[in-house]
């Protein structure tokens, strides 16, 4: 595959624009409440700010605690650099190149648990250990999802299935389609530590995950954090569209055009979930997270590949 510059479009937009999704999300959720809310470009203000203070370490903690947010930073950003946008092919694709972003997933999960536990905060130590018990769930369903989309005719790499997707792939794929999309969104909530798996707005220790395992996080390293987080946001969004974009046919400005929209409107949808619903209690998250996991492997069945 040749790098072109337009392989360098799909990082250029998620670096631009994964904040202000963010930023949509709140918005949506303050209309819901019938409150003002933030402006939409508020994490921007938020990531320079952080970038401009101090960093704050404990004496407890090790290069590991240091080392996790550029690793989750760097993760995010290969990630979306792999995904494809719309018409525009990432930047690298290989046969199985799917299995080479769940373990990078995975990478920036294990140092993240790792720093959390590097603290020696009880309150650290239990999100790490929910965040651990959770990935159990998760991590198959995102494995098992990318081999059903994968397993569409047109190529056995990410970028190859996504972009021999057209109108008529859902003619004889619509129902994977369908479920794997499906999937992919439930994981988008999960994975980013949204309602109704976690609270990324709570400071309530008892009842986050993801939240309570940054606490001792600050300056720069917050940064990182975060912009990891809407990177991770980004990419997941993006995934959704990219899997059900052939409903909206082919042209080049046509679908870049389109997958703006749906990533708004994906943001939209999940401000929407966050206003409806309260979060999960603990015990039926991994029901949630087994319905993703269920709709992967009925995709991959209904593929034949199984």
């Amino acid at each position: 595959m040749k790098l072109t510059i337009e392989s360098f479009l799909p990082i250029l937009l998620a670096l631009l624009f994964s904040p202000l999704i963010v930023g949509i999300i709140r918005r949506t959720k303050a209309f819901f409440a019938g409150r003002k809310g933030f402006p939409i470009l508020q994490m921007y203000r938020d990531l320079w700010k952080l970038l401009g203070k101090g960093t704050v370490y404990s004496s407890s903690s090790t290069w590991l605690f240091k080392l996790a947010p550029l690793v989750s930073l760097a993760v995010a950003l290969l990630a979306c650099a792999w995904l494809p946008f719309g018409s525009f092919p990432g930047l690298v694709a290989f046969r199985g190149d799917f299995v080479v972003i769940v373990y990078l997933l995975g990478l920036a999960r294990f140092l993240t648990i790792l720093a959390a536990l590097d603290t020696a905060s009880p309150f650290e130590g239990m999100g790490a250990n929910r965040e651990a018990f959770f990935a159990v769930f998760a991590e198959p369903a995102v494995l098992v999802g990318f081999a059903a989309v994968s397993g569409i005719p047109g190529g056995r790499s990410l970028w190859s299935a996504l972009s021999a997707l057209s109108a008529g792939s859902y003619a004889d794929n619509g129902v994977v389609l369908s479920l794997t999309a499906t999937a992919f969104f439930i994981l988008a909530l999960s994975e980013n530590s949204r309602i109704p798996v976690d609270d990324p707005t709570t400071h309530l220790e008892l009842t986050m995950i993801h939240e309570v395992m940054i606490l001792d996080n600050s300056g720069p390293d917050l940064a990182f954090i975060e912009y990891a987080s809407g990177l991770k946001l980004w990419f997941f969004f993006v995934l959704v569209a990219d899997t059900v974009l052939p409903l909206f046919g082919q042209g080049l400005l046509l679908r870049t055009g389109l997958m703006l929209v749906m990533v708004v409107a994906l943001s939209v949808a999940t401000g929407a979930i966050e206003s409806a619903m309260a979060r999960l209690r603990m015990m039926k998250v991994p029901q949630l997270l087994g319905s993703a996991m269920a709709l992967s492997f009925v995709a991959l069945l209904l593929k034949g590949i199984l």
